[in-house]
């Protein structure tokens, strides 16, 4: 575990995207690596009656606007490119969460992460198609054809399950959410606590 800070995270969440995005500069400025988590949004919403922001802002006056400024001075301050609103959405990540653990396990998690947020928000595609996520992964340089084989495997799927209970267990009802030793931050506008949490101001 140790006591880097985590970011939990599902490709399905543009919220969690320009985290992505925002990290790498603040592990730059603290010289603290994050730990990335791959958990399942939709396991979360179900165990904690939690329903996503864009069916929660469905209908509500200056809701929606309001999160949409607030997204533009998000990518202002941490100087990341905007998200391409994925046409497909929602898009149900579960093969690429579970592809996500089978990255990890055959050593290609980065990379992994880096390429499917790509193909989710930076050139959105219908990721929750099995021959396009194929497509997509093998075009970033990808074994896209193990990762999914091994996505299907018991202890991946497991493993997947236990991330997000976990996450639950600890607090957790949505994506992004950040754990800095046990103090929990959730959305990408708490970046900045993280930051100063983590470099001790």
């Amino acid at each position: 575990m140790g006591s880097n800070p985590q970011f939990l995270f599902d490709f399905g969440s543009p919220n969690a995207f320009l985290s992505h995005e925002a990290i790498p500069a603040i592990e730059k400025r603290t010289g603290v690596k994050f730990e990335y988590v791959p958990i399942l949004l939709g396991g979360i919403f179900k165990a904690t009656n939690n329903k996503s922001p864009a069916e929660t802002l469905a209908g509500i006056k200056n809701k929606r606007e309001f999160y949409a400024l607030e997204t533009e001075r998000f990518v202002k301050r941490f100087g990341v490119k905007p998200y391409i609103w994925n046409p497909f959405f929602p898009v149900n990540t579960l093969n690429l969460m579970r592809a996500a653990v089978a990255a990890q396990l055959e050593g290609v998690f980065e990379k992994y992460v880096d390429a499917a947020f790509h193909h989710m928000w930076v050139e959105p595609k219908k990721m929750d198609d099995p021959d396009v996520a194929a497509k997509a992964l093998a075009s970033s340089g990808l074994d896209a054809a193990k990762l999914l084989a091994r996505a299907q495997d018991a202890d991946v799927k497991a493993r997947l399950i236990e991330n997000t209970q976990n996450a639950v267990d600890r607090g957790a009802f949505g994506s992004p959410t950040f754990f800095v030793g046990k103090e929990m931050f959730f959305g990408k506008e708490q970046l900045r606590e993280v930051e100063e949490m983590i470099s001790g101001k």
